[in-house]
């Protein structure tokens, strides 16, 4: 027996979806069953990070964008980030082109739901092009699938990391499936025909239609197999017979912890976090070099500060975005990015940053932690109330916030291109424009976080 899923409340407003590799998909995009083609396995990974990166720029945008907004990533992050080493760069632009072709039948897995979307495009429109010698894909979905990804009523989380292990495709929609029921309390999937189970599993129109014994054996055993050995999963079969003949099908699902990655797994990238990354001017290329080096926690925690660094208007401007970021990380600074009249992190002089801190910062102690949390949870209050800013009102410190930009020397075309998109709250521009509101509203001070001790 199913027992009702629980909605989970929804994303804190200006989440970015950069912290963690994990797609919220709503319960009825679970089931994908192709209609008019072929899916493989690289397009459904594919897909599946197309849909991660597009919820987390839409969780950071205050509004839903217009109907002709067009999501980007590189080509090659994206290829990254589901577990490839780029080698399928050739056939993922194949697999994008036939993506708008492609049509699919979309449903949920709750008893009784059926069909929730049938034959929707997998996107609609879909380009590529090549800015600076890398391809870039730009897309968009249809508006259900917009709107459901933006704010879904009740969702599974998938783990992209996981699914980069996983090595056929059946593996992949069985687990996507399953994911769902870890927290039931009834510890089993819905009860449902073989057909179903097939027609879910299968990357062919019309699904499999060889006795369900056949299917079991080459598809199913594999599957359910290797979700035990790579995930945080373990299911099992159960088969329900009239007879002797398996009429229905469910899974037990129980959550393990697991033991590790394998050391000879993928190490799959944010394809978010190249694109904070690019914002600031810092190639992939660079990028990588720095992940593999210092791993990408840490990258991910440094450029964090680099953009709220790259934001204040009261420091002089970060020269080379690239050094300055390296400089963090091989210091390993635990602080917080600084504030006015703090010391900023001593960088070398390729940094394009002075080494010499503030005459007044060598008078000021250490911030506690929870003084550093409190200027934290003061900067979400101000992204909350730019986010529910009248979009007139908001549209006239998104410019003042370009303008600053601008005169710093920072406005590049991605951050010009997706601020035309509509795209305001994310990354350096929307660090920028939070910047921007609040000292012109609270004063300069806005965010400074009590000293414990300072020298007369």
């Amino acid at each position: 027996m199913d027992i009702p899923d629980v909605a989970l409340p929804p994303a804190a407003p200006g989440r970015t979806g950069g912290e963690q590799r994990e797609l919220r998909k709503p319960h009825e995009m679970i089931v994908m069953v192709p209609r008019s083609a072929r899916v493989t396995l690289t397009a459904r990974r594919i897909y599946t990070v197309l849909l991660q990166v597009s919820q987390a720029r839409l969780g950071a945008m205050p509004s839903m964008p217009l109907a002709d907004f067009l999501f980007e990533a590189p080509l090659a992050a994206v290829l990254r980030t589901t577990g490839s080493d780029g080698t399928d760069r050739t056939a993922a632009k194949r697999y994008l082109g036939e993506m708008r072709s492609l049509e699919v039948d979309w449903e949920s897995t709750a008893p009784g739901d059926g069909v929730k979307w049938r034959g929707f495009s997998m996107l609609s429109e879909v380009a590529l092009e090549v800015r600076r010698g890398e391809t870039w894909v730009s897309w968009s979905f249809p508006p259900s699938i917009m709107s459901a990804l933006r704010e879904p009523a009740r969702w599974a989380r998938i783990d992209l990391d996981v699914l980069a292990r996983l090595s056929t495709y059946a593996a992949i929609a069985l687990y996507e499936i399953c994911v769902r029921y870890r927290d039931n309390p009834g510890g089993v999937t819905s009860r449902k025909p073989v057909s179903w189970w097939t027609d879910a599993l299968s990357n062919m129109p019309g699904g499999d239609r060889r006795e369900w014994r056949k299917f079991k054996n080459e598809r199913i055993k594999e599957a359910v197999a290797e979700i035990n050995q790579e995930t945080d999963l373990e299911i099992e079969l159960i088969e329900h017979r009239q007879g002797r003949v398996v009429d229905e099908v469910q899974f037990a699902v129980r959550r393990r912890p697991r033991s590790g990655t394998p050391t000879n797994a993928p190490q799959p990238v944010d394809a978010n976090l190249v694109m904070r990354a690019e914002t600031l001017g810092i190639r992939e290329i660079k990028l990588d070099g720095l992940i593999k080096e210092f791993g990408d926690a840490a990258v991910r925690a440094k450029l964090d500060m680099l953009e709220r660094r790259a934001a204040n208007t009261s420091l002089r401007a970060v020269d080379n975005a690239y050094s300055y970021l390296r400089s963090l990380l091989r210091q390993g600074v635990a602080s917080d990015v600084p504030e006015p009249g703090e010391a900023e992190p001593v960088a070398s002089s390729a940094s394009g940053v002075s080494n010499a801190p503030p005459p007044a910062a060598a008078a000021m102690s250490t911030i506690s932690k929870g003084d550093d949390a409190a200027a934290g949870e003061r900067i979400r209050a101000m992204r909350r109330e730019v986010e529910a800013l009248d979009s007139a009102v908001r549209q006239h410190w998104v410019e003042l916030a370009l303008q600053s930009l601008a005169s710093r020397g920072l406005l590049t075309a991605v951050i010009s291109r997706r601020a035309a998109q509509g795209d305001v709250m994310h990354g350096l521009l929307g660090s920028v424009v939070v910047q921007t509101y609040a000292t012109a509203t609270y004063g300069a001070d806005w965010n400074a976080a009590p000293v414990l001790s300072q020298a007369a």
